[in-house]
């Protein structure tokens, strides 16, 4: 008969905490938002039904508090927690206590996490199961003794990987020996930092590799259909900007074989509720198993646009304790999708975090275009999470109109208050090598630079726009600051001035963005 559930508290904030809200409204489902003190007043707060404060802003104090969160959800009376991506939704223990509590967790069972969340152990089973692996060390390494005898075998370059997380966090590579020691310690603290766990592993670093991650959903009687892959190569840092379905190496028979590859390793840990199996494939065409992030995806926009099929309400239908209500053969796949990721960061500063006060802010609409966005005009970049502003999803009939499609979407982006990495995305878009599907993870160390003598034609398109943002922001804020007494005088208002301000600005703005 299954386990209803009447009212779900989202352990996250932001854009996935939005997200969920919206699916739990249309599924007749009571939200709690739980905030820290930084965002008290952000969208996902006032969005919820109900919202409870849990804590500092440092993340540590409030969204990694587990005995915080489980006790918010008890005050409530929420019947289940959805752990949305990244802090907890990953962690065991707290799935395990959530449990414990008679509550709950929207996501895989706790052993399932600890098989496959954590990535040495992830790596272990899929071994086991037949199913290719990139050389790595197979236990966590504490030390930096104990990766002598890895890195005597291998050499350089090698790549530091959190055992806990991923996202990019805790994730560093290592070119040559000198540098192994500050980076394994800076991958221990960060990785500390963001999963409350700092265990760290060892892999071979792959050159000229594709990210290649596959869909997966499953149920508790056995179940598991996979709904396609995601191409994530478009990455900076090891995190991922720009993603689309289908990839352009994958074929169909392609497709199948490394779709029926991440059903068997799900299977093989019992893992039930949506997940993602992530791949490395090699120049040959071969592929590897790379870890397996047991929860929502950032990009899991990009699957639904594609299939038509509401993930998250997947997995609320799922932890009811409802079988799957499709077959591998009712998963169909139409058109092509592409999601950017905007971020509050500087391309053109090695893309540093701009934190601040976000003055405007409105987005590219229209046919085939989806925003999923946790912060709003007026709002604060806080310098104590991700500085994920939105992330844009647009779908095509073919990939050619899906970029032709984002590219406009982009275009029509207005933000002003922080430095933005629309520039960047369309940068992506326009380069020759990715219109033709020629790229591979290393594409914005080879491409992309920081240095503006340096830039090419589309680059300095790009420029030339960030420059017209900062200069349409001086613009509004001396009009906006000086209008009250000067139209007060003339007896008009200051909503002509402003609409031509902002006229002059649109206009500039495009021009520069244009081919």
């Amino acid at each position: 008969m299954g386990r209803p559930i009447k009212k779900i508290l989202i352990a996250n904030r932001g854009e996935i905490a939005v997200r969920v809200i919206r699916t739990c409204r249309e599924m007749g489902i009571s939200t709690v938002a739980v905030f820290s003190d930084a965002d008290r007043t952000m969208p996902h707060v006032l969005m919820a039904d109900e919202a409870y404060h849990i804590g500092l802003s440092p993340a540590q104090e409030s969204y990694l508090a587990m005995e915080k969160l489980i006790g918010a959800a008890k005050r409530s009376g929420a019947d289940a927690i959805h752990p949305g991506y990244g802090f907890l939704a990953e962690n065991a223990d707290f799935a395990q206590k959530v449990k414990d509590e008679g509550i709950i967790f929207i996501g895989p069972p706790p052993a399932a996490i600890r098989a496959m969340g954590d990535k040495t152990e992830a790596r272990k089973l899929a071994k086991s199961v037949g199913v290719p692996i990139v050389p790595g060390t197979v236990e966590p390494i504490k030390a930096e003794e104990e990766a002598r005898e890895f890195l005597e075998q291998n050499g350089f370059p090698i790549l530091i990987k959190a055992a806990a997380g991923g996202g990019g966090k805790g994730m560093r590579v290592v070119s040559k020996p000198e540098e192994f020691t500050t980076l394994f310690r800076a991958a221990q603290s960060e990785a500390a930092s963001a999963f409350g766990d700092g265990r760290i592993y060892l892999e071979a670093y792959l050159k000229h590799p594709r990210h290649i991650e596959v869909q997966i959903l499953a149920d508790e009687f056995g179940n598991a259909i996979h709904l396609g892959e995601r191409e994530c190569s478009i990455q900076r840092r090891h995190q991922k900007v720009i993603e689309e379905s289908p990839s352009v190496i994958v074929d169909d028979a392609l497709r199948s074989t490394m779709g029926n590859t991440a059903v068997r390793v799900a299977k093989a840990c019992g893992y039930v509720n949506a997940g993602t199996v992530e791949f490395l494939v090699d120049q040959t065409g071969r592929f590897y198993f790379l870890e397996m992030n047991t929860r929502i995806q950032v990009e899991h926009p990009v699957t639904e646009l594609r299939t038509g099929i509401d993930l998250v309400a997947e997995q609320i239908t799922i932890a009811t304790g409802q079988r799957l209500l499709l077959s591998q053969d009712q998963v169909s796949f139409i058109g092509h999708s592409i999601e950017c990721r905007i971020y509050a960061e500087d391309p053109q500063n090695n893309f540093m975090p701009s934190t601040g006060t976000i003055t405007h802010l409105k987005s590219g609409q229209g046919f085939g275009v989806r925003e999923d966005r946790g912060i709003e005009q007026g709002k604060d970049v806080s310098v104590y999470y991700d500085p994920m502003i939105s992330k844009v999803i647009v779908w095509g009939r073919s990939r050619q109109e899906a970029i032709a499609r984002m590219k406009r979407a982009l275009q029509e982006y207005e933000i002003l208050g922080v430095t933005t990495n629309i520039p960047l995305n369309l940068f992506v878009l326009n380069h020759p090598k990715f219109r033709t599907g020629e790229f591979d993870t290393h594409f914005l160390d080879e491409y992309w630079t920081s240095r503006p003598d340096d830039l090419n034609e589309a680059e300095k398109t790009a420029a030339v726009a960030v420059g017209a943002l900062c200069n349409a922001e001086q613009l509004l804020t001396k009009s906006i600051s000086g209008s009250h007494t000067q139209f007060q005088s003339s007896g008009g208002s200051d909503t002509a001035q402003r609409g031509n301000t902002h006229s002059k600005w649109l206009h500039q703005r495009n021009n520069a963005m244009r081919e």
